[in-house]
């Protein structure tokens, strides 16, 4: 079956095919009739499956048809997203697909001036966008209203309990009409997830993609054994030898990031960090950047990462093994997306073995080790843009990236305290 030949709105069908979309994916074939229908929906599917317009796509439809009817202004549809970077590329997928209908949406989230974010609320919405933190704090002061909301969308539910936002989404309920459609999209289940998915949707239609291989089969994996404090030589290879690649690198903390990246520059090579600490303009821009190609190397953590859709990313670099083994699973599945194939490399050093065997039993499969003999260990070393030796002023550079990574952090907070 192919979207033109699905019941739905004319304009929306105009920008399916001009998105390139022809047929459903699994997640989409199954989700979007019973979600037409008016069912609640509790769907389990991985990374890169195309759960955002299995939700999208139907939301934009009925809302379009129900234009019809006269019903009173207001917010009909709340779509409830994790991380700010999400809650912005789900937006931008949403007014992509609506561009041809009347249907509207906002988004809103919290790092930036609330003022702008309030006179578009005050414009009107049919769909709203938001993280908990900022959303709660426009509900408090009076600038959402829910009364008229039909349609409640959780997306990423095990990312938002990942990150505490259980109570808020039970908060959130108290705000809501009983009478809605609830859909539940979560990448993996667990008791927690399915207890809260049961308390929230009624008699929902249970739907789950869960192939054997739990990620793409257009990614590559492979392993390569490093020591920790090497680790920053064989990026600077791996990058030298891929200058044209897209290159996503992960690793465990927020400071660590800003040390890869001074770490990069002084071999000569551009990048920018993604992480928690950073500002809304900041991360915004650094997502810009490397989307467009201006920048080739992106170092990014777990949370601000998880969900990012970034097209043409040959690479992931896994610079340090993740501290949950499922967030490899999220990692990788930045690269190979849709029909483009991918290669993920993970650096593995002596105290990350026992996380490697983690992750390849989860995998339920070995990850080809890229076998590096001593020559080639030692070649790399010795070949660095990095002046070698002088391990005194790299110390120096390294407290000197805490303190600003500590001022900046202050600052941030006290301006945020001022405005309070």
């Amino acid at each position: 079956m192919k979207f033109e030949d699905y019941n739905i709105n004319d304009g929306l069908k105009k920008s399916i095919s001009k998105l390139g979309y022809v047929k459903p994916t699994d997640i989409q074939f199954k989700s979007i009739p019973h979600i037409l229908r008016g069912e609640d929906v509790l769907a389990i599917a991985q990374t890169g499956t195309g759960k955002t317009a299995a939700f999208a796509i139907p939301i934009i439809d009925l809302l379009q048809k129900r234009k019809h009817d006269d019903r009173p202004d207001g917010i009909k549809c709340v779509v409830m997203e994790p991380t700010r970077e999400l809650a912005m590329q789900i937006h931008e997928v949403f007014q992509s697909l609506a561009k041809h209908t009347k249907v509207t949406s906002l988004c809103v989230f919290g790092g930036v001036e609330q003022d702008s974010q309030i006179a578009d609320l005050q414009k009107g919405t049919d769909i709203l966008i938001a993280t908990p933190g900022r959303m709660f704090d426009l509900v408090s002061q009076g600038y959402i209203n829910f009364k008229r909301v039909e349609l409640l969308v959780l997306d990423e539910a095990d990312h938002m309990l990942d990150l505490g936002f259980i109570k808020d989404i039970r908060d959130l309920i108290r705000f809501l009409p009983k009478k809605r459609q609830t859909l539940f999209f979560s990448a993996t289940i667990s008791p927690t997830i399915k207890e809260l998915a049961y308390s929230l949707v009624n008699k929902p239609v249970r739907i789950q993609i869960s192939p054997k291989d739990p990620v793409a089969k257009n990614v590559n994996h492979a392993v390569a054994f490093i020591e920790m404090d090497d680790k920053r030589f064989f990026l600077e290879r791996l990058i030298n030898q891929h200058l044209e690649s897209k290159i996503l690198v992960f690793v465990r903390t927020k400071i660590r990031a800003e040390r890869v990246m001074e770490a990069m520059k002084r071999v000569n090579i551009n990048s920018a960090t993604l992480h928690g600490d950073k500002g809304q303009s900041e991360r915004t821009n650094a997502l810009k950047k490397f989307k467009s190609g201006e920048v080739k190397v992106l170092i990014a953590t777990d949370v601000s990462a998880r969900g990012i859709d970034i097209s043409g990313v040959e690479f992931v670099v896994n610079y340090d093994l993740p501290e949950k083994v499922e967030n490899y699973v999220h990692r990788v599945g930045r690269t190979g997306r849709g029909n483009e194939r991918g290669q993920a490399i993970s650096f593995c050093s002596e105290e990350e073995k026992a996380v490697l065997s983690e992750i390849e039993e989860y995998l339920t499969k070995e990850i080809q080790v890229l076998d590096i003999d001593k020559e080639e260990y030692t070649d790399t070393l010795v070949y660095t843009g990095e002046v070698n030796g002088n391990w005194k002023k790299l110390m120096v550079e390294a407290e000197e990236i805490e303190k600003k990574h500590k001022d900046a952090v202050s600052k941030r907070i006290k301006k945020k305290q001022k405005k309070q």
